[in-house]
């Protein structure tokens, strides 16, 4: 490495793994011990009118009282609806915060919260500790949580759980290219059986269903494989 880089590295990366390594000890402590839990994804943007908003209130209200732990990115819109749902329903109710510039500020519905700097240890806590992913409508960062399980399932780095996107109207377009574009035609990036991966549903009770019967003692372990 070039002697002009060496100042820079030394005042400032070996450090870095240290505050990376402090997220996710005070993670992995912390998480241990809430038990079966659901994370619930979805646009900060989202106001309290909006039906999604009432949705995602109702559904983790519904989960706290099948005794799951609610965990969202703890902003607000569909997290703080989330979170809101499960602290009503008398469950606990986790809030994973990242520092952001924009849009990212702590609701106050969070029996637990911890804080983030960096987004892949935020994203190794949700995928570790939860038994479902549930992804309301929302932007990139649903996307990247939709997609990084996927992944982590296809490829057998995470046990098999529920994926369930709610709202038709919104995922459905998805579902088409996945299926038109990455599966059919001239390019089939996917197997067909990846399509079984998710549920797209706009039942609630469907998905506490699905949740609960997937919900057997294995999965109450962490989901990421050594």
């Amino acid at each position: 490495m070039p002697s002009v880089l060496e100042p820079q590295f030394i005042g400032e990366d070996p450090w870095r793994v240290f505050r990376i390594l402090s997220e996710f000890v005070d993670g992995f402590d912390t998480m241990s011990h809430i038990g079966p839990a659901v994370s619930i994804f979805g646009s900060a943007r989202t106001p309290e009118d909006d039906t999604y908003y009432r949705k995602a209130r109702k559904l983790a209200g519904m989960l706290a009282k099948k005794k799951f732990t609610v965990i969202t990115g703890g902003g607000p819109g569909i997290m703080a609806a989330a979170n809101q749902g499960a602290i009503e329903a008398g469950g606990t109710s986790v809030g994973l915060n990242i520092t952001l510039p924009i849009e990212q500020f702590p609701n106050p519905y969070q029996d637990i919260t911890l804080d983030f700097r960096y987004f892949f240890v935020r994203l190794v806590m949700f995928v570790k500790y939860s038994c479902a992913f549930v992804c309301f409508p929302g932007g990139f960062g649903t996307l990247h949580e939709f997609f990084n399980s996927m992944t982590l399932i296809q490829t057998g780095k995470a046990r098999r759980f529920p994926v369930i996107l709610i709202g038709r109207s919104f995922w459905d377009g998805l579902e088409e290219w996945i299926d038109k574009i990455m599966l059919h035609k001239s390019y089939r990036k996917i197997s067909p059986e990846d399509m079984d991966l998710f549920v797209i549903t706009d039942s609630l009770r469907e998905a506490v269903d699905v949740i609960c019967q997937a919900n057997t003692p294995v999965n109450h372990t962490p989901n990421i494989q050594p």
